[in-house]
């Protein structure tokens, strides 16, 4: 049975189309409004960067973003364990990362010159160490994933000694000369300690803790090779827990601190404890 043909009613109203002209008055409308509402928000944007950067600084950037940055790094901070371990991978993924800065690498390297320079805390007295020094402690290898605050990471393998086992054998970071025991830390112990190139170019600064951690390195090789140049050598610091802005290569002198050392990148407005 078939349906039957509908014929449209003459007393229903047909719907109303507007015309080309109506449109084109209302898409004026709505653009004209779009565009004041994007203006208002750029006008907004604008005022509000003003503001920001007509705050007082604060080691070097506005207040108010000098703020988010110590917040980040008492994040960092409170996220921090001395039992936390950075993830370690499979040796074969291990691949050799960018040089990526040469701040406090422009003079020449005289290996057999080079020594690393170590100020006592609390007398400043200096002593001299050599690379056969450093190499004469425990030989720490791990497999770790260096991190760049740019963005990008890549799996390196690392050799050295660890900064803990160097300042247990050498007790340079107490006053009364005591070893520094990550696991019972003496109440003499330095909350800081600062690292410079040998040309004092480069400079980063950590506090004790990190400095201790068992993943911290004094290193000297990388995927089985000793340092390039453009990579630290002859020895270079790895923590494996902070961005490569920590990882100062060349390490020239180590000093301790009561309080925060000078950091280059933090005078360059990033976060001092750079921890991820």
């Amino acid at each position: 049975m078939t349906e039957p043909i509908r014929t449209p009613d003459p007393l229903t109203p047909k719907p109303r189309q507007q015309s080309e002209a109506a449109v084109l008055a209302d898409a004026r409308r709505r653009s004209r409004r779009s565009f004041i509402g994007l203006g208002l928000a750029s006008l907004a944007g604008l005022g509000g960067w003003r503001w920001l950067l007509s705050r007082p600084d604060d080691a070097g950037i506005p207040h108010p973003l000098r703020q988010v940055l110590d917040a980040n790094g008492r994040l960092s901070r409170a996220y921090f364990k001395e039992t936390r371990l950075a993830p370690e991978f499979a040796r074969s993924r291990a691949r050799t990362p960018r040089e990526n800065g040469d701040v406090g690498l422009d003079s020449e390297l005289d290996a057999d010159a080079w020594r690393l320079r170590v100020q006592a805390y609390g007398t400043g007295k200096l002593q001299e160490f050599t690379l056969a020094d450093i190499k004469a402690l425990p030989k720490v290898e791990m497999t770790t994933e260096l991190k760049c605050i740019e963005g990008w990471s890549v799996v390196v393998h690392w050799a050295g000694a660890r900064l803990s086992d160097f300042l247990a054998r050498y007790p340079l970071a107490t006053r009364n000369g005591r070893p520094a025991d990550p696991l019972h830390p003496p109440a003499d112990l330095a909350p800081y300690v600062g690292m410079l190139t040998p040309d004092e170019q480069y400079y980063v600064g950590l506090d004790m803790a990190s400095a201790l951690h068992p993943q911290t390195l004094l290193c000297y090789e990388m995927n089985g090779q000793p340092l390039t140049p453009g990579h630290g050598a002859p020895l270079r610091l790895v923590t494996p827990l902070k961005y490569g802005i920590k990882h100062l290569k060349r390490i020239g002198t180590i000093a301790f601190a009561d309080t925060r050392p000078k950091d280059y990148w933090a005078e360059l407005g990033y976060d001092w404890d750079a921890g991820h």
